[in-house]
């Protein structure tokens, strides 16, 4: 069967050369006569899969060598709890930016550990627009500031990094865009990214953490719950996904190979731009999010009814364009077109949105 246009949300599209080499490796990797997911974590094989996986990384996005980089289980739902419990003592507050879905439910997990303050809310907006920097009022000495860059439910993004007081750590929840743009890292204190949008498969989260912020979690939380955990044992502590590191291993291989994350900013600006394009082309179809706002990974749209969203989702599907339905809280359509989604498969829904609008006007 031909494999069709995936614009799944997540776990979303991975790249076909990832793939075929998962098919070898998933058989016998590196001529060791056995599969990827049939070695021991302890092993030389996997060893050097985590640790090329980790410099892949580091080099990609110039990562300081005062940074850790962590593969941790869980998701990023998991981090919701993760950070507080180890970035938030007791008498401070955590400030939180909440611009979606997402963000609302980390300050709701946070809630959980602390004292938390709401320093912006797109809420006003329904969410549709990320609200400008300059309405952020942060609380009195924030233990730190916590974001989410891209929201795949509204298909909103931040441009850049607000602006933090200074000597606050600025913790992002990068799920959805990780390594789509270049990022400065050192800006940050801590990002985390569940890997099933643009980095892998389901079931590893990729944590980038200062090390200053790596020991200051109490020492009386569980022991898979404190950073210093995967840290020390260069998470290896107990047996992690070892199938899921090693493809995102293999997914930042194939960045590195297709240009970097420079050479991807552009391709992702340039395929986001042919869809945004024909949107606001249209008399039939139209945008759901502020011009200023719009995500360069997941494009959301409506047409003029949600029989007519339910019958183009329902055709679509049929043609081989999988996964626009949008989400359940929102409606209407999204094309999740991460790093992995080609330029031809969102040319194939700009000109199967022309065709249905011809049909249906």
């Amino acid at each position: 069967m031909e494999r069709v246009h995936n614009f799944n949300a997540g776990p979303g599209v991975l790249p076909e050369p990832v793939l075929r080499q998962a098919q070898q490796d998933i058989w016998n990797i590196a001529g060791s006569g056995m599969g990827i997911m049939e070695h021991s974590h302890r092993g030389k094989v996997f060893e050097k899969v985590i640790a090329d996986a980790e410099a892949e990384a580091r080099s990609l996005a110039g990562i300081p060598d005062n940074y850790r980089v962590l593969f941790i289980q869980g998701g990023a739902t998991q981090q919701f709890a993760m950070v507080p419990m180890n970035l938030l003592p007791a008498g401070r507050t955590a400030d939180y930016l909440i611009t979606g879905v997402w963000s609302d439910k980390a300050v709701k997990e946070a809630r959980k550990f602390g004292a938390t303050h709401t320093a912006l809310t797109g809420e006003g907006s329904k969410f549709t627009e990320i609200p400008a920097p300059d309405t952020i009022r942060y609380s009195d000495r924030p233990a730190y500031v916590h974001l989410t860059t891209n929201n795949t439910i509204y298909g909103t993004q931040w441009r850049t990094e607000p602006p933090v007081p200074a000597g606050v750590p600025l913790v992002a929840d990068t799920s959805s865009d990780m390594f789509s743009r270049p990022i400065d890292v050192s800006k940050y204190g801590l990002i985390y990214a569940g890997a099933q949008k643009n980095l892998g498969p389901s079931g590893i989260v990729l944590v980038i953490v200062r090390d200053d912020l790596v020991e200051v979690g109490p020492a009386t939380l569980p022991t898979m719950m404190q950073y210093r955990t995967y840290a020390k044992e260069k998470s290896l502590h107990n047996t992690p996904p070892t199938m899921a590191i090693y493809v995102v291993g293999q997914v930042l291989k194939w960045i590195r190979d297709t240009g970097g994350l420079a050479a991807m900013a552009a391709r992702n600006e340039a395929k986001a731009k042919v869809l945004y394009d024909a949107i606001d082309e249209s008399a039939f179809f139209k945008g759901t999010v502020a011009s200023n706002s719009r995500s360069l990974m997941n494009v959301c749209f409506r047409s003029p009814t949600e029989e007519l969203d339910a019958r183009f989702c329902a055709e679509a599907d049929k043609k081989g364009l999988a996964g626009l339905k949008g989400h359940r809280s929102a409606g209407g359509m999204r094309a999740s077109i991460y790093n992995a989604c080609p330029e031809a498969s969102v040319r194939a829904l700009v000109d199967f949105m022309r065709e249905f609008e011809r049909a249906n006007r």
